[in-house]
């Protein structure tokens, strides 16, 4: 059997549906102007998902680190997607953070996302601190503020992959 067989008999057996807790850190936004958090509810129910909670919380890893733990130990959510605070400036700490709590790395996220960000923005990709991982069997997965920035996470990964991601986290 060749590799993309097992990747399709894999998908084929992963949820059709998955819930999802959406988290934008930002210091400005509310649910009236966050457009990259309601971009990814937006994408998650046209595409058949549970969008079970949405949270705007500030650049504090004291606000985000315990909103992160209490989410990944509620039975009805699948997967936390954040959007916010991955960049390089001194108020961007969803990195540390969520690298701090992820016990299974999925490096190939951020990188991907790179690659593909380098496509349309040119070598100021490298800015960008998209991370993914698990914590525990939650999959958990970071990206850029903008708009454009979610829909190209959203389009181009997370929505190809978010079944077969918690399929394989769930094993």
């Amino acid at each position: 059997m060749n590799d993309s067989n097992t990747v399709n008999e894999h998908k084929a057996e992963a949820p059709e549906r998955v819930s999802c807790a959406v988290i934008t850190v930002s210091d400005t936004r509310t649910l009236e102007n966050d457009s990259g958090g309601a971009l990814i509810a937006e994408l998650l129910q046209a595409a058949g998902h549970n969008v079970h909670s949405r949270e705007i919380i500030p650049y504090e890893p004291a606000v985000m680190k315990p909103l992160i733990e209490r989410l990944e130990q509620d039975p009805g959510i699948d997967v936390i997607l954040m959007t916010g605070g991955t960049g390089i400036s001194s108020r961007d700490q969803t990195y540390e953070t969520v690298t701090s709590i992820i016990s299974k790395p999925l490096t190939g996220y951020g990188e991907l996302f790179r690659m593909l960000s380098y496509q349309q923005i040119g070598s100021a990709a490298i800015l960008s601190r998209a991370v993914g991982g698990l914590i525990n069997d939650a999959v958990i997965l970071t990206m850029p503020g903008s708009p454009k920035a979610v829909q190209l996470a959203m389009n181009e990964i997370i929505l190809p992959e978010i079944c077969h991601l918690v399929r394989e986290a769930n094993k």
